[in-house]
């Protein structure tokens, strides 16, 4: 079971990190980033779309 918990640790890490990186490349690249990337980082992807890129 502890074998369990831990791989989907892991896996839910790795998710995160990717939906981070996603998003990154999104805002680097002045694309839109995908809103289940944003939620997954607890970022409410309305509010993310109404701020101003300089």
């Amino acid at each position: 079971m502890k074998t369990r918990k831990f791989v989907t640790g892991v896996g839910e890490f790795f998710d995160f990190m990717g939906s981070a990186m996603a998003v990154s490349a999104a805002v680097r690249n002045r694309q839109p980033a995908r809103a289940a990337d944003l939620q997954r980082l607890g970022i409410d992807p309305e509010q993310f779309s109404r701020i101003r890129r300089y």
